[in-house]
């Protein structure tokens, strides 16, 4: 199977996104600063979407995730779960790895105050969707946050998305290339849900063992 597509170091697809990233190269020339790819195994049965790159989380080290606070919830129930193995530190060398796992987002390059556009995420829409066809053992599709679900909906080419509306640990049931994706939801993971209450760790965990009860 050939390669999914991924955009290239220097993508200049969006050029708000594209000037935002140069300028930051030159501001913090040692952060990755650059569209972050993909992390986790191709062959992974699930697949956990996030929005973008935070300027000092995935944009900083190169890895989804991986740097700021929205890691520290995802990393330690995918280790708690038995998705991954290691210690998440926040780093890409914490030896942190994936199992039956990948983590991407629906915008690859870091926006401007966390905020992409209508017209990047639709840009960025096909390297999403290349990546969904390119998972053979795909099953569960987990959507952080409502952009990232509308983003997968239209990934996965659901022309009545209206009827498939964002709802924490909700678990929608989406035909896509002859196969049945499970698509669930989730608030994002970032510090002001977690500060806030909006989502507890027993909220996060509740949606793990939906997932491993699809993949029994």
């Amino acid at each position: 199977m050939s390669e999914c597509l991924s955009p290239d170091k220097n993508c200049n697809l969006c050029e708000r996104l594209h000037d935002f990233i140069k300028n930051n190269r030159n501001i913090y020339p040692n952060f990755y600063n650059a569209p972050v790819p993909s992390f986790g195994n191709i062959n992974a049965q699930l697949l956990v979407v996030g929005l973008a790159p935070g300027l000092k989380g995935a944009n900083q080290s190169g890895r989804p995730f991986t740097g700021d606070f929205a890691g520290t919830l995802l990393y330690g129930n995918l280790i708690k779960f038995g998705f991954a193995t290691g210690v998440y530190k926040a780093r890409i060398d914490d030896g942190v790895e994936l199992i039956n796992a990948r983590i991407t987002n629906a915008v690859r390059c870091v926006p401007p105050l966390n905020k992409p556009t209508t017209k990047e995420m639709n840009t960025c829409l096909h390297f999403l969707q290349d990546e969904i066809k390119h998972m053979p053992n795909l099953k569960v599709i987990l959507s952080l946050g409502s952009i990232s679900h509308e983003s997968v909906l239209k990934a996965l080419d659901q022309k009545h998305r209206n009827d498939y509306k964002f709802e924490h640990n909700k678990v929608h049931n989406l035909s896509f290339n002859n196969k049945i994706i499970h698509l669930i939801d989730s608030y994002h993971t970032s510090r002001l849900n977690v500060n806030t209450g909006r989502l507890t760790e027993q909220m996060f965990e509740e949606i793990f063992l939906n997932i491993k009860e699809i993949l029994k």
